[in-house]
């Protein structure tokens, strides 16, 4: 088909040149190498980023493109690169950088500005170079903080007009978004993920410069890398505020800012979510409400994630309530309206108070109202709106509290609260309950609720303040004021690892200059039944009840008591806890208060059963249950009734063969059933008299008999010893009659009665003169002389050491007096301190070995008898005067001279002369 003919004065559009623009504004939060755009939009980016700017074009040849930058011709150059391929490269942005950059393809012309965010999360003015010189001089005559207001309403979003435009004078095309993305930097409504790391960046930057820090780019890694949003959007906030009353453009302002960041924000979260895997997500896909024209502060971004369709393809989680920290915003005299997490204080004269709660969450949460813990009820005056905000017209003191918001689905839950209170005394969140925890390391409770929980767990005692002005928050414990280190953010008590020491009243006391109040909470420890380690207790109890009935303990495992029929048995259940355990007794496994044929009395307050009258019946497992509110223990015993018997048995063997010394001896037996079991049982029994019985009375067969051993001859050298050798016969009477040898012999060799004995040598110690007494001096006059001392023969034969061990060793050295040991150390006088202060000043003297009678000096080792005194020692080792710099040794000149000022010992030592020019 054939174009259609242009019109006369109207180039055609079908072969006139198009740059494909992309009406964006792009806000750098972290730090990146480089990053690329599309002319027609504004970047507002951190120093040192390279900058990629492309010029999509059709219609038209990219070689021919051009740039601008503020109206002046660009070119290549060792920091911008102008490509033929369409693109402008800035390869690291600085504050000059700053400016309308300008593509032009033939007629077709789009623009791109660039403004700098400096590290302080403030927008960098423009170079003093792209300036009047009256403008700069204007600058530098007023303060920072003037200079900086001067330009906040000069461009502000709240301004009726700048002072350029008051004269006449065009406003810079490029600044019509700087307050609006100053705000966003500033902006304190992110979502509750970013609360934290966003405050932790502010209080960063007020004394340092996050621009190289990584600490501080760390703190904003929730946040996308750069916030994208259309001008469109920024261009209908500032239509919006336009249309508003001048006196209300500023909250509106905050509040538009606010509504924007959720979206950006929000558009991230949806862009990562189809980025990512459902398994690698880091947040849940959150919808993208529409955007609308926003009149007034319903909220446009309620909509949950159920909401926007296609809830079954998100991934199921539970709710999350966006914590939002900007404050309680007054529109008027009469309407006030806020987030949660925040306080309200009414005025006089308020008619209208607006609650937001806003919760995302897949099912999509249901929302809930509660005052002081219970639900409220809603009535003409109290309403729940459409959005599930909360509006209170007309509040009165009644209303006063902490209101909570609650959202719920399948998953789970979440809460936030918001005190609504008078300007006045304070307002403290309470709760009535009585928590009880058995399992869990850690519970935390709202003041006023009762606390019951086991040893070692982590308590948190919240007490949220709500007052204006803002209460001090101050903790007791049973009236004693309790030290900082056990307190959290916002007023709240930690106490870790509790025990029953740290049991009683905690009281929470909320002061501000209207007033005081304070509310209790009562941490009781509670310990389980358990077993005592010491049963003194138990055990008295049971002898006082029945001294001289069986008793029995009960046990985890279970004991067992053996008794004859017709007895009474004692079974006590030692138990401790807190609260006091209740014990109730079972037997066969039913409670003995319902079980017949068993006679029993339970004492002392359960830890004791009395059995009586035991039968076959009565016997069995009897058990005792502990129970109180931190768990319960069972612990068991059995009754048996059976009997026991002693019996007697012979010894088979004879203590003896022959004579008249032969016995057999009768064994007693504890049996019970036959089986013999330990003799304790068999104590209540009558025990059978046993009496030994004699056996193998008669004669024994002729034997030798042989008497000790004489003593030697000789103590060394050879000597002999003998003894007696006599064949005799023992009779059954006990008498043993000698008889013939030729008797003996025939059953037996006849033992010797010759040997030889002491066949050692006999060997002495010999000893040498004493030496001269010229030995090592151990101490005045005492030396140390020597003599050799050798082991020998009687004979004179020297012999090894080794064979005369056995005999006292005679001393080889002794003590001796000599002059030459008259010695004794000689010191002198202590030179003078090096340094007057300081930690470097010593001083030495001398020290000398010399002779007590000549006075002359000697050896030094003949003095080591005794210790050296010290020649060297620090001395005047105060701190120096910080006032001036002064030297603290005499030797600095030549310091000074050998060049060693650059070493910092000498340095600090020297510090006067090495200063001196």
């Amino acid at each position: 088909m054939l174009a259609t003919c242009a019109r006369p004065g109207r180039p055609s559009t079908k072969h006139s040149p198009h740059i494909a623009a992309a009406r964006n504004v792009y806000i750098q939060t972290r730090r990146q190498r480089k990053l690329h755009f599309i002319v027609g939009g504004f970047a507002y980016l951190l120093p040192k980023t390279a900058v990629v700017l492309r010029c999509p074009t059709r219609r038209f040849r990219k070689p021919l493109i051009t740039w601008e930058k503020d109206g002046q011709h660009l070119i290549s150059s060792a920091h911008i690169t102008v490509a033929p391929f369409g693109y402008l490269k800035i390869h690291r942005l600085r504050p000059s950088d700053a400016g309308i950059y300008t593509c032009s393809a033939g007629p077709a012309r789009e623009q791109f500005v660039i403004k700098l965010i400096g590290g302080n999360h403030k927008l960098v003015a423009r170079p003093l170079s792209l300036r009047s010189e009256e403008e700069a001089l204007a600058v530098r005559k007023v303060s920072p903080k003037e200079a900086l207001q001067t330009h906040k309403h000069q461009n502000g979003i709240f301004a009726n007009g700048s002072k350029a435009e008051k004269r006449g004078l065009p406003a810079d095309p490029g600044s019509r978004y700087d307050d609006i993305v100053s705000r966003l930097l500033e902006q304190g409504g992110w979502p509750g993920e970013l609360l934290t790391s966003w405050e932790v960046q502010d209080s960063m930057e007020r004394n340092t410069s996050s621009e190289e820090d990584p600490n501080a780019e760390q703190a904003l890694l929730h946040l996308p890398f750069t916030m994208v949003t259309e001008q469109k959007r920024l261009d209908d906030i500032l239509r919006n505020l336009s249309q508003q009353p001048e006196e209300l453009r500023d909250l509106y302002g905050k509040h538009l800012v606010a509504q924007l960041a959720q979206d950006i924000f929000r558009s991230h979260l949806e862009h990562q979510g189809m980025l990512l895997k459902p398994s690698e997500q880091r947040f849940p896909p959150v919808a993208i409400p529409p955007h609308k024209h926003v009149s007034g502060f319903s909220s446009s971004l309620r909509t949950s994630s159920g909401e926007a369709g296609g809830g079954s393809r998100r991934p199921h989680r539970k709710p999350t309530i966006l914590r939002k920290i900007s404050a309680a915003q007054q529109l008027s005299a009469s309407e006030v309206v806020t987030h949660l997490g925040q306080t309200v204080a009414l005025a006089s004269g308020t008619l209208s108070v607006l609650l937001h709660c806003e919760a995302i969450g897949n099912p999509r949460p249901t929302i809930s109202w509660a005052r002081n813990g219970e639900e409220v009820q809603f009535s003409d005056r109290i309403l729940l709106q459409p959005d599930d905000s909360l509006q209170i017209l007309a509040p009165v003191e009644a209303d006063v509290g902490f209101y909570t918001c609650n959202a719920t689905n399948a998953l789970g839950y979440d809460s936030v609260s918001i005190a609504v209170t008078l300007a006045g005394k304070p307002l403290v969140k309470t709760s009535r309950m009585t928590v009880v925890n058995t399992e869990k390391p850690a519970v935390t409770v709202d003041v006023g609720s009762t606390i019951k929980t086991v040893q070692g767990a982590n308590v948190t005692i919240n007490c949220q303040v709500a007052g204006v002005p803002e209460a001090e928050v101050t903790w007791f414990r049973n009236k004693s004021k309790l030290g900082s280190s056990h307190h959290l953010h916002e007023g709240s008590l930690l106490l870790t690892n509790v025990s029953s020491l740290d049991q009683g009243l905690y009281s929470c006391r909320a002061a501000n200059v209207h007033g005081e109040l304070t509310e209790n909470t009562q941490l009781l420890i509670l310990d389980p039944p358990h077993v005592p380690t010491q049963l003194e207790d138990i055990k008295a109890l049971l002898s006082a009840t029945g001294p001289n009935l069986p008793s029995v303990l009960t046990s985890p495992l279970g004991t067992q008591l053996v008794l004859d029929p017709g007895n009474s048995a004692l079974l006590g259940c030692p138990i401790k806890g807190y609260p006091t355990p209740n014990i109730t007794w079972f037997h066969g496994g039913q409670p003995i208060a319902t079980t017949t044929g068993v006679t029993h009395h339970i004492l002392a307050s359960g830890q004791i059963l009395q059995v009586a009258n035991l039968s076959g019946g009565s016997q069995g497992e009897f058990s005792c249950l502990a129970q109180n509110e931190a768990g319960m223990l069972v612990q068991k015993a059995s009754l048996v009734i059976q009997d026991y018997w002693w019996s007697v048995d012979r010894l088979v063997t004879c203590s003896a063969s022959c004579g008249n010394r032969g016995v057999q001896q009768p064994r007693l037996r504890c049996l019970l059933n036959n089986t013999e079991v330990d003799p304790a049982h068999c104590a209540g029994k009558a025990r059978p008299a046993v009496q030994p019985i004699a056996c193998n009375r008669r004669d024994c067969p002729s034997r030798w008999m042989v008497t000790s051993w004489s003593a030697c001859t000789r103590s060394c050298g050879g000597g002999i010893q003998t003894r007696r050798v006599t064949c005799q016969k023992l009779k059954a009477s006990g008498i043993s009659t000698p008889v013939s040898n030729d008797m003996c012999t025939q059953l037996a060799k006849r033992p010797v009665d010759t040997q030889a004995c002491n066949q050692q040598l006999c060997v002495e110690w010999a000893f040498s003169n004493w030496g001269q007494c010229n030995g090592p001096c151990i101490g005045p006059r005492l030396a140390v002389q020597h003599r050799q001392v050798f082991c020998q023969t009687r004979d004179g034969i020297t012999l090894p050491s080794e064979q005369c061990s056995a005999l006292p060793r005679p001393v080889s050295t002794q003590n001796c007096w000599s002059d030459a040991c008259s010695v004794h150390w000689r010191v002198s006088l202590w030179t003078l301190c090096t340094a007057t202060c300081g930690n470097y000043g010593f001083q030495s003297r001398r020290v000398e070995c010399v002779h007590a009678r000549t006075n002359k000096a000697v050896p030094e080792h003949l003095c080591s008898w005794g210790p050296r005194p010290a020649n060297w020692q620090r001395c005047n080792i105060t701190p120096c005067e910080n006032m001036e710099c002064r030297d603290t040794t005499r030797y600095c000149e030549k310091v000074k001279q050998l060049k060693l000022c650059q070493l910092s010992q000498f340095k600090s030592r020297c510090c006067g002369t090495c200063g001196k020019a």
